[in-house]
């Protein structure tokens, strides 16, 4: 598939619009799980470590297959995926309202809705890529502001919708909800050239001689007399000569000839196969080894080694607030009436103001994304310590927003992971980053519950946490200091798939 100059506009809006409705549709009950956390814990009877998985596999287990998801992508196009996803994401939030326990939770809400976001995750962010290049920051944060609005949104809807017709009919009314993503795939045209050949007749020129060769032999014996008899008789008719005799000498010599050749030709046509076969097995052996060079090159950039770091702590660190938040404060004894709106639904909101606000900062050519970034991990950090601190609704509050709006710096990851490693190896660099990333999302709210379950406190949880989330911001930053360039500059030569972060400014 070949693509032209991303438009920035055009079409690439409606793909920004498609785009923020899929992640509000798919990640809104994923995202405000804490909700379903709550009567989960009540209705299985389950430690707070082993009910955390749940929501943690639905938001990891998509990132984890992150490298499926971009070879899906890249293989079948953002729009296939997008509708399969949809079918994905709604059935396993119906499944879920039959569960007779946690366990099948692990795999209906899980793995199917986790893995279906997980695509629709790489479908989006992909695509919107494509579409834009000088504006690419702003695309990116208007998506990625789709789902913290479903977290604000479906936070309170989910309890609303619990408290007038149980879980079982909410998971029920927010499945069928999600069907939309199926309109909303169904939009996302790809880029494609004007001027591009086709796309069967691109496939048969790139097809081997020899398939051509044994598909002309792969006639029956019967089709073969039958072509030369057509051919025989036509002949005659011309020269207007009715040899009765000479036929059927001719069809029986040529039944004896074909007999004869038989064998043989069917042992050339085994061989012809066999080559066939193996030569495909070897292209492919090839494009797997080529990929995992890729992988290592990628490993040299010593920003990008750094960046698959810093997520991994991040999500380990950072994401646990966003499920447990509403237990922290039942744990802490504040009272429901001082709730004037649900933890999470703050978050979500400041998730999507800080989403689109470093969005439009990274636009910014005096800004440099990668320190942005960094500064939002340390800030992030040093907010995950104070949360122990916190013993009424009104400072929790405060540090929810606080969290939420630093969370928004995943509208400029893509952003800094296409500066460090092109645009050409986003889709693979993004597919390894976000696996770690969902390495970090699965594992991060059952440690901090089973910290909950050994010490019946969830303050050494959340410095644990804090010391997470700053070691990796530390790393990154140490990673992409400004004296590392001159140790770059003195190398004559780099390997040609090699690709060095350049900061903004400079750009």
């Amino acid at each position: 598939m070949v693509f032209r100059k991303p438009p920035d506009g055009g079409w690439g809006w409606v793909i920004v619009v498609v785009s923020f409705f899929t992640q509000f549709l798919c990640y809104g009950s994923p995202l405000a799980v804490g909700v379903l956390y709550l009567e989960w814990l009540d209705a299985f009877g389950e430690g707070k470590g082993k009910t955390a998985w749940v929501g943690s596999l639905a938001n990891g287990i998509g990132l984890l297959a992150s490298p499926v998801c971009s070879i899906c992508v890249s293989s079948f196009g953002a729009r296939p995926v997008a509708i399969f996803s949809g079918f994905m994401v709604a059935g396993g939030l119906m499944m879920s309202s039959f569960a007779p326990n946690i366990y099948f939770l692990y795999i209906s809400y899980g793995i199917v809705v986790g893995l279906g976001c997980g695509l629709l995750y790489t479908a989006t962010v992909t695509i919107t890529c494509h579409y834009f290049d000088k504006r690419r920051g702003l695309a990116l944060g208007l998506i990625s502001t789709g789902s913290s609005l479903g977290l604000f949104i479906y936070a309170a809807l989910q309890k609303q919708l619990i408290d007038l017709y149980g879980l079982d009919g909410c998971l029920l009314i927010v499945g069928a909800l999600s069907l939309n993503i199926l309109a909303c795939g169904s939009l996302m045209r790809p880029l494609e050239s004007p001027d591009s050949p086709p796309a069967e007749k691109t496939s048969v020129e790139k097809v081997p001689d020899q398939y051509f060769v044994y598909h002309e032999k792969e006639k029956t014996v019967e089709e073969n007399i039958s072509i030369l008899e057509k051919g025989y008789i036509d002949e005659k008719c011309a020269n207007n000569i009715p040899d009765y005799k000479q036929d059927s000498i001719l069809n029986k010599n040529v039944l004896n000839s074909i007999s004869v050749n038989e064998k043989d030709s069917y042992k050339k046509k085994v061989v012809e196969q066999t080559n066939f076969c193996k030569q495909l097995a070897k292209r492919k052996w090839q494009l797997y080894l080529n990929y995992w060079e890729e992988t290592m090159v990628l490993f040299k950039n010593k920003v990008f080694s750094a960046l698959f770091v810093a997520i991994l702590l991040f999500d380990i660190g950072g994401f646990p607030p966003s499920l447990l938040m509403e237990d922290v404060a039942r744990s802490a004894n504040i009272n429901e009436d001082d709730y004037h709106m649900p933890l999470i639904s703050i978050i979500g909101i400041m998730t999507a103001v800080g989403k689109l606000i470093l969005g439009i900062l990274a636009d910014f050519k005096w800004v440099n994304t990668l320190y942005l970034y960094v500064t939002t991990l340390l800030m992030t950090g040093v907010a995950l310590f104070a949360i122990p601190f916190a013993k009424s609704y009104l400072t929790l509050a405060m540090l929810s927003g606080i969290l939420g709006f630093l969370t928004g710096n995943w509208s400029i990851f893509p952003y800094v992971t296409t500066k460090t490693v092109g645009i050409e190896k986003l889709t693979h660099a993004y597919g390894i980053l976000m696996f770690f990333a969902g390495l970090g999302n699965s594992l991060g709210p059952p440690i901090v519950g089973w910290f909950y379950d050994w010490t019946q406190e969830y303050d050494t949880a959340f410095y644990f946490s804090g010391f997470c989330v700053l070691l990796g911001g530390f790393l990154l930053l140490l990673a992409a200091l400004p004296c590392w360039n001159a140790c770059t500059n003195q190398s004559s030569k780099l390997p040609p798939n090699t690709y060095t972060y350049k900061v903004a400014s400079s750009a």
